[in-house]
């Protein structure tokens, strides 16, 4: 290996290659639309629904507009049937307009777009080579009849995980790009001796150090779909010099980009109330994203139960945040709004010879025995009764509940017992204390 290594930055050193460039994106899925959303507002409800497919249009363009030497692309990029004519155009004309600008496009492809999938009546025009499944395929690809690197794909056989080993070939002196769907762990990238790895399959953008020396990426999907696709999202462009020193950057596509912001009690405190915080915080957020439309969904712990006057109800707040903000443009549509219970009260309110003082120690007694109850589940597998939320006798004062609805009250999963508690008291806190109650934290 150490010969061979020695050989290769030999040849590197007394005869430099040639410089290139090339535009790597995956995951276009378009079959697959915007999510997280309850509601869809008027406005939006056309941009929404092209998102995915104008932000896959704005890879081709880029790879029309960048002078690149090839395009890399790491599978599912849409499943045929889903996606249908309408998916499958936008590939095609892509793929057409590349060829008229002698544009080599190298094609590995994962679960959604399996080859199996691709209609025979349909051909993929001759500058697009899409890799087998079955085996690893090197091109060597050429500019002005000079090699200037080697590309190496293999689609996917149906797996999330890449199977690096099926990408054994021929070694080579040239700049090397592995092209394959899925990824696998830094070591077994390293061990192929790839230049660079053009990954695909997570759809936020993963990069694995150590998997390569110029890289081991998988970028992502142009455009986030759901609250855990939060961020940025798009394409990068790969410019390596002669002396196979390579340079990455990203470019972002999403014209709508999904975030995930937390709220603390501090915040709030500081900013006099949380619709203060958050119109605060939304003009920031604008700003920072660069004039496209955001998709929030906002989570709100009160580590302090002091702030409470300064929450007000939720529903109502989740209403204005939408009117005021979800109707410009660029728009900060809010998603979803979550109020966490805190955890703990004020001691003062729990020594209170009040009712609101009972309620609060009966509360915290009640999940103490729930902590406890939890840890001897642990050690002996058996539910315990101090576990145990038991709301099926309140069922009884409600005739009309459904069946289905007292049998869920009876046994409350474990895993639900703790939020219902801190919901609980939080209402009863309220209720305790003369305000006026949100019945439901989360909107």
């Amino acid at each position: 290996m150490a010969c061979a290594a020695e050989k290769r930055r030999f040849k590197e050193e007394t005869m430099p290659g040639e410089s290139f460039r090339f535009i790597h994106a995956s995951d276009f899925h378009l079959e697959t639309p915007l999510g997280d959303l309850d509601h869809l507002p008027p406005q939006l409800r056309t941009a929404m629904a092209t998102a995915p497919r104008d932000a896959a249009a704005a890879v081709f363009e880029a790879a029309l507009a960048e002078n690149i030497d090839f395009l890399v692309l790491s599978g599912d990029l849409m499943h045929p049937v889903a996606a249908g004519p309408h998916g499958m155009s936008l590939l095609l004309d892509g793929f057409e307009k590349l060829h008229a600008a002698n544009t080599a496009v190298y094609w590995a492809a994962g679960i959604a777009d399996d080859p199996k999938q691709w209609p025979e009546a349909v051909p993929l025009p001759p500058n697009v080579t899409l890799f087998p499944r079955d085996r690893a395929v090197a091109i060597p690809h050429q500019r002005a009849g000079r090699t200037v690197c080697s590309v190496i794909g293999r689609s996917s056989e149906g797996r999330s995980t890449l199977h690096v080993a099926g990408f054994q070939t021929e070694t080579t002196d040239e700049f090397t790009v592995g092209v394959g769907h899925g990824i696998a762990d830094a070591s077994a990238l390293s061990g192929a001796r790839m230049d660079y790895w053009a990954l695909g399959g997570p759809h936020n953008h993963t990069e694995i150090e150590g998997g390569a020396t110029a890289g081991a990426i998988a970028p992502g999907s142009p455009q986030g779909r759901n609250g855990d696709e939060s961020g940025p999202h798009g394409y990068v462009v790969v410019d390596v010099d002669a002396e196979h020193t390579a340079r990455v950057r990203r470019v972002e596509t999403d014209r709508f980009r999904y975030l995930n912001v937390a709220i603390d009690s501090d915040e709030i405190r500081s900013a006099g109330s949380l619709r203060n915080l958050l119109g605060q915080k939304i003009g920031t957020l604008t700003n920072e994203h660069g004039g496209r439309h955001l998709l929030i969904a906002w989570e709100v712990t009160l580590d302090n139960a002091e702030v409470l006057p300064s929450v007000g109800d939720p529903t109502e707040l989740l209403r204005n945040l939408r009117r005021d903000h979800g109707t410009t443009n660029p728009a900060a549509w809010t998603t979803r709004l979550t109020v966490r219970p805190p955890h703990n009260y004020p001691k003062s309110w729990q020594d209170e010879d009040t009712i609101l003082g009972d309620f609060l120690r009966a509360s915290k007694k009640f999940a103490g025995a729930r902590v406890r109850g939890a840890a001897t589940d642990e050690a002996t597998t058996t539910p315990s009764s101090g576990d145990r939320l038991d709301l099926m006798p309140f069922t009884e004062e409600h005739s009309d509940l459904s069946s289905t609805a007292s049998s869920l009250l009876g046994d409350v999963p474990a895993d639900q017992r703790e939020a219902i508690l801190a919901d609980a008291t939080l209402l009863g806190v309220e209720l305790l204390r003369g305000g006026n109650p949100s019945w439901g934290r989360k909107s």
